[in-house]
């Protein structure tokens, strides 16, 4: 029953916020004309300061009103949610960003559940001329009805609203919100707090005192940027290397989801967080701090952008006070865990710390995931639709680019719009049962961490694959789990597997097992040049000090025979991004139309045994090395 309450409020929320934010950038326009044209902004201007209060009074209002009638049914619920909010608009004279989120779902539901009641009803000849005539009354008694009962109680809500939050300010309790915030916003619920709750608050607050604490609440880039920063000089393994791009992004671009990760990680460094945010609201009360208009995204240009002139020392004191605090609570926390981990086990704790984000890699999402029909159109997605997905699209659409694979195309958006008929979908592990629902016949593939290069390079290997597992017509598909995996279809000897070779680069490797398989008859020596070319389209390393060589599919004509050459490099190859990408296995694949897959997954076998590859890379034996591979069937 908890959980069922707890999603319910969750979807409430959300989708509170999903009126909000497709009108954002009116809020921003709305701040900015209130920063420059009153009598005390930047360049104070009577004439156009008329431009002002219509924005906020009229535009908005309906706005909101018409986005929720949408969310609800589509157009015309737009439509009767607009005629709506005008009866509660003209029913009060405050702003009325309450009530349209009110009145717009309420118009949305009665042409909605008026259209379920008639469909299939309406004679032909007569169907707008009902759908017109229907959308007009229902609009018309809900103008009505809305302005005697909606606007009332909005306004009578609002003024018991700004009297609890006097109360609370006065008694310097309002620091204390961190508490609900900060965790709240670990778990993908920040635009929800942020622009389904904060920003009408706002709004209305910055009516009487021309700026609002609320609109700097949420959106303070202070606390997560003391946590990035600590992760930069104290951290281990992974997380430490994409720190110092995570804080760049998160405090100039805005996109606050990147640090969700970093504390999801390790929990303490909530902590860190809530007292980072306690001290900035702190910092905010105590100098009367506030923004005119919501700042979105939450990045210190926009904030600046939003701040009166007169309000910057205190806001930017705010921010600086909750970065310091986040880091040094953050930097404590990260620095006993390190030593404490080294005193009990020095060796484990290095592994586990350098190995922290690459077991998402294959491990979670890729190891299963096979494709059973061309790949067209990926979707990033996230809460929003905007920071964290468009992020994640833009590296993916490079990757996408470089890899030479140009009838994929990458898309970001809010997981609320997703197609039901997307190919893939790409969400944050914490919102992929979310995705699911709204895109049910997608395959969906989780990440943890948005800026992870290995999760998007093993995507493309997949990608890659999927392009060679299709026919040349791309119509029908084999699954690897359906190949049988049969040992008989080439014969694994002694001479398959090379030992002690020596290489500068990749390519002398790639050299060195591609005239193997030429000298033992499985390829034509032009098969060298479309391994070569294929390792220009993306890597072939694997990881687990393996890489995987091969030509390009345009190469199959120069296949004799199906077979595999095993070459151990003693001394590793660079093959990956990383500097510590080093292959001591290069395994190269030579195949007869579907064959490989079977090739593949067997070698999948192996690449699940750690045992195996350490004996496999220092091994002198070609009997030895012989008699591990069959064991495990390649």
């Amino acid at each position: 029953m908890f959980i069922l309450i707890k999603l319910k409020i969750q979807n409430f929320g959300r989708f509170l916020s999903s009126m909000i934010m497709p009108n954002i950038s009116i809020f921003i326009a709305w701040g900015i004309m209130t920063a420059l044209f009153m009598p005390l902004g930047w360049h104070p201007n009577k004439t156009l300061e008329k431009l002002i209060s219509p924005i906020i009074f009229y535009l908005l209002p309906i706005l909101i009103g018409y986005t929720g009638g949408g969310l609800v049914s589509g157009l015309r619920g737009s439509l009767v949610g607009s005629i709506t909010t005008i009866g509660v608009i003209t029913s009060t004279d405050i702003p009325m960003l309450l009530g349209g989120m009110i009145a717009g779902p309420l118009g949305g539901w009665t042409i909605k559940y008026f259209d379920s009641k008639i469909e299939n009803k309406i004679k032909n000849g007569f169907e707008m001329l009902v759908n017109n005539f229907s959308l007009a009354i229902c609009g018309i008694l809900l103008a009505v009805l809305s302005f005697f009962t909606i606007g009332p109680f909005i306004e009578w809500t609002s003024h018991i609203l700004g009297k609890l939050i006097k109360i609370i300010v006065s008694y310097n309790l309002l620091p204390l919100i961190s508490i609900i915030i900060e965790p709240s916003k670990i778990f993908f619920l920040n635009n929800i707090i942020n622009h389904g709750i904060f920003s009408p608050l706002g709004i209305q607050d910055a009516l009487e005192k021309r700026s609002s604490i609320f609109f700097l609440i949420e959106s303070n880039p202070g606390p997560g940027l003391g946590v990035l920063i600590a992760w930069f000089f104290f951290g281990k393994g992974e997380l430490r290397k994409s720190s110092g791009g995570a804080a760049i992004i998160e405090f100039l671009g805005g996109v606050h989801e990147i640090y969700f990760p970093y504390v999801l990680i390790k929990p303490k460094l909530i902590f860190a967080l809530i007292l980072g945010g306690m001290s900035g609201i702190f910092m905010l009360v105590l100098l009367h701090g506030g923004l005119i208009s919501a700042a979105s995204p939450g990045s210190i240009l926009s904030i600046l952008a939003m701040t009166p002139k007169d309000l910057y020392f205190s806001n930017i004191l705010s921010i600086f006070c909750s970065f310091i605090i986040s880091f040094l609570s953050a930097a404590v926390l990260l620095k006993y865990n390190f030593f404490y981990t080294f005193k009990k086990d020095d060796k484990n704790a290095t592994q586990k710390n350098k190995d922290l984000f690459v077991q998402e890699t294959l491990e979670d999402s890729f190891h299963t995931l096979q494709f059973n029909r061309k790949i067209k159109t990926i979707i990033v997605a996230c809460d929003a639709g905007m920071g964290s997905s468009a992020m994640g699209a833009s590296i993916l659409r490079k990757k996408i680019k470089n890899a030479n694979l140009t009838h994929i195309s990458v898309l970001n958006m809010a997981i609320n719009v997703l197609p039901k008929k997307a190919d893939l979908v790409i969400t944050h592990q914490n919102l992929t049962h979310r995705a699911q629902k709204y895109a049910p016949h997608a395959k969906h593939v989780s990440l943890k961490n948005f800026l992870n290069n290995s999760f998007y390079d093993n995507l493309i290997r997949k990608l890659m694959e999927n392009i060679i597992f299709l026919d040349d017509n791309h119509k029908n598909a084999i699954n690897i789990n359906n190949v049988e995996k049969s040992y008989n279809l080439f014969h694994l000897t002694e001479e398959n597997i090379i030992l002690n070779q020596h290489a500068n680069n990749k390519e002398e490797a790639i050299n060195i097992v591609g005239n193997n398989l030429v000298k033992q008859g499985y390829v034509k020596s032009d098969y060298i040049n479309s391994m070569l070319e294929r390792e220009k389209i993306a890597s072939t390393w694997l990881g687990e000090s393996i890489a995987l060589p091969h030509g390009t599919i345009e190469a199959k004509d120069s296949v004799l025979r199906t077979g595999i050459i095993f070459c151990q490099f003693p001394n590793g190859v660079h093959f990956g991004e990383e500097a510590e990408d080093i292959a001591y296995l290069v395994i190269g694949i030579a195949a007869k139309n579907n064959e490989h897959i079977m090739v593949v997954s067997n070698i999948t076998n192996v690449l699940d045994n750690k045992d195996t590859i350490k004996k496999l890379s220092n091994t002198t034996s070609v009997k030895e090395a012989l008699s591990l591979l069959t064991t495990e069937k390649i």
